[in-house]
């Protein structure tokens, strides 16, 4: 592998088409130390949206709304495809949340903004619904299902002359009515290449650094890799995903995963969760599909949902498997059992392009000669002692291991390898009654829930909080200004369960089953935390995040009292900073909850941050701090507490030539879809040979990646 040199990308694709990386400008030159300047990366979180937004965010959005509306003229109405926003479409008149048609009401309100006279005439093969989604706020005059959907307007004129006049009469309107003189249109990753390949006159190759084309100058033809070696590290969504797009280029790949595939993970948990046994390298973080896999399969991202490189991952996950409602659904999810026989479907093919899948093989060192990553050093994860270990030449590794590779992180500085530290979260885990959830949501609606089985989706929440310095309280020496706190990671219709991966240490997170059909409802409930936390702890130097984790995870595993038992409070005693009954409300961890004052487990401004929190969620969201809510301890693992610098261009490490970190664990991505593209695109760093070259202009271009679309 090879680093692809600057000037053999133009200029405006180094700045425009472009993965997301929230936190490039902290990716300056790099010096050898042993650890950076007390500094942390800011992470983009709790998003402020509508009314919550500041004066002059609101400003500046309207400005932006004007230019782009004043930017997109119709030049013909009569070609391409409208699409349609915000169609609302009453609970009584929608067939309900597993129903992906065209109903009788969404014809009608399709009809209103056509201003067409009989909704029945529409010729249903003329629209395609694009998203779907459920709005039970409270401002609203009723709960209704939005709907987005597109028009495909030269179907419409042959199905049904008469719409002629009134698609005449059409006009955009921000946010409700948008003109796309092409369909946007992509299919899934191994569609895409494989297209690409059926055209040779089409590629595009380079010689000399010098662009050639054998076609039409607008197409592109998907580059084809030499028989390069490959390591890719870690079997989580960025890892699988980098190994399908390397190997249908035909690049020789190893996946390296230090935990088990899904069967024996399955058994492994099972394991854990019945007869308390943990292993250390199978278990709810470490495996095949990484931490997701254990947890709801969120799908939701932020990365721009629209974009073309997140709808080829998803519309990859249906190839494998996943149900084809994700790519409709608002909120998609897949959750556990979803997952489970999708990640075997994709391990298959990747066994069939050849893919070398060790599973149960641990990355112990890496090879180095002359500042260049040559290979790895592994042994069987079983061998705490490394007594088998062998090395094994590539000519590059693809580093894609999750947040809790603790020793990932260690083996790296060993190497004098530059990690700054990151800012994330960390709080308590709340679990309430999913009838109460469903309440506070839907009031009257809530009986058309029917655990998962309803006409309406198993009601969930998303709250946020700005806390000032004065809201912590006189007793907070942070330094910080104020912090974020949040829900994170909330499964409707879940459960409890444990991501420790020492036992020493306790953590936990939420996972649900596709149906939601647990009968509790649970969340996070998370401070942003910075460097100046870390050093109130003392915590200094690169892993000072780490550090600051383990302490947390430590304290609990004593207050719990051992044996995995998670240590939990009231939510109405924690307001009230007392531990007034030896009895709790049931939960939904398996392994045992201990009653103890949550108040002796963080530093008094985080505690206080989280109570400030809980009392303006209740504003929001009346019932919710409540005796029947009950908090688990600890959430640390919110998302990686460092970040690997890379090259912006080619991934590449800036400490290592040969070794490109991606995904989450390298501090680049938080969740599944996030997680999936940023490993897509390492294939931008691999050079194929003198007239091959995967760089990113070719690679934007066969993904249809649209920079603007990164949020």
């Amino acid at each position: 592998m090879s680093l692809l040199p600057s000037n053999l990308v133009p200029h405006h694709f180094q700045t425009l088409h472009h993965p997301p990386n929230p936190n490039r400008g902290l990716l300056y030159p790099i010096p050898r130390l042993p650890y950076p300047r007390s500094q942390t990366s800011r992470i983009l979180c709790a998003k402020r949206t509508g009314k919550q937004r500041y004066p002059s965010e609101k400003k500046k959005l309207k400005q932006k709304q004007k230019k782009t509306l004043t930017l997109t003229p119709v030049d013909n109405k009569f070609e391409g495809v409208w699409r349609l926003s915000k169609l609302g479409v009453p609970v009584h008149s929608d067939p309900g949340k597993d129903f992906l048609g065209l109903s009788p009401g969404l014809l009608q309100e399709i009809a209103k903004v056509l201003e067409f006279p009989v909704a029945s005439m529409l010729p249903q093969d003329a629209f395609s619904i694009v998203r779907k989604s459920f709005d039970a706020r409270k401002m609203l005059k009723e709960p209704k299902f939005v709907y987005t959907v597109d028009m495909d307007v030269s179907k419409l004129l042959s199905l049904e002359p008469r719409t002629w006049d009134f698609i005449s009469r059409l006009e955009p309107k921000l946010g409700l009515i948008e003109h796309m003189p092409n369909e946007r249109a992509s299919g899934d990753l191994i569609s895409i290449i494989h297209d690409s390949k059926k055209n040779p006159k089409d590629i595009v190759t380079r010689e000399n650094g010098r662009n050639i084309y054998s076609g039409s100058e607008q197409s592109y033809k998907c580059p084809t890799i030499k028989k390069t070696k490959i390591a890719v590290v870690g079997s989580g969504p960025s890892g699988l995903f980098a190994s399908l797009v390397l190997a249908e280029l035909g690049a020789d790949v190893t996946l390296i995963e230090r935990g088990q595939a899904v069967e024996q993970r399955g058994r492994d948990i099972g394991a854990l969760v019945v007869r308390r046994i943990l292993q250390l390298e199978s278990n709810f973080c470490f495996g095949e599909g990484g931490a997701g896999t254990w947890s709801d399969g969120k799908l939701v991202t932020r990365i721009g949902r629209n974009s073309g490189s997140v709808q080829a991952v998803m519309k990859t996950l249906v190839h494998f498997g996943a149900p084809k409602n994700i790519l409709i659904d608002g909120k998609p999810h897949l959750g556990t059992d979803r997952l489970i026989p999708l990640l075997r479907n994709f391990r298959q093919h990747l066994q069939g392009l050849g893919v070398t899948i060790k599973f149960g093989t641990r990355v112990d060192d890496l090879l180095v000669e002359d500042g260049h990553v040559v290979g790895v050093r592994v042994s069987d994860s079983r061998d705490k002692l490394q007594f088998n270990s062998q090395k094994l030449g590539y000519d590059g590794v693809v580093l894609a291991v999750g947040h809790s590779a603790r020793d990932i992180y260690q083996m790296l500085l060993s190497h004098n390898m530059v990690l700054i530290p990151k800012d994330f979260a960390v709080g308590l885990r709340i679990e309430h009654p999913q009838e109460l959830i469903n309440r506070i949501q839907y009031s009257a609606l809530a009986t058309e829930v029917y655990k998962g089985r309803g006409k309406v989706p198993v009601a969930d929440y998303k709250v946020v909080n700005y806390v000032n310095r004065e809201d912590e309280g006189p007793s907070s020496n942070s330094g910080a200004t104020g912090r974020n706190c949040y829900s994170f990671c909330m499964c409707p219709g879940g459960q409890v369960v444990l991501t420790s991966t020492n036992p020493s240490e306790l953590c936990v997170n939420g996972m649900s089953f596709s149906r939601r059909a647990s009968k509790w409802a649970n969340a996070a409930l998370v401070a942003t935390v910075s460097t100046k936390d870390f050093e109130t702890l003392g915590c200094r130097g690169p892993l000072a995040g780490v550090e600051f984790q383990m302490e947390f995870e430590r304290k609990a595993a004593i207050m719990g009292g051992g044996n995995f038992v998670v240590p939990v409070q009231t939510v109405t005693d924690f307001m009230e900073n007392r531990l007034s009954v030896t009895s709790v409300p049931p939960s939904s961890y398996r392994l045992g909850v201990k009653a103890a004052n949550l108040h002796e487990l963080f530093p008094i401004h985080i505690t206080e941050a989280l109570q400030h929190s809980i009392s303006t969620f209740d504003k929001e969201l009346p019932g919710f701090m409540t005796s029947e809510a009950l908090l688990h301890g600890v959430e640390t693992r919110t998302s990686s507490p460092i970040q690997i610098p890379r090259n912006t261009d080619t991934y590449e490490s800036t400490s290592l030539k040969g070794l490109y970190p991606v995904g989450e664990g390298a501090g680049y991505a938080g969740g599944i879809v996030s997680a999936a593209v940023d490993g897509m695109f390492a294939v931008v760093g691999v050079s194929t040979s003198a007239s091959y070259i995967v760089n990113l202009l070719e690679v934007s271009e066969l993904f249809q990646f649209e920079p603007n679309s990164w949020t």
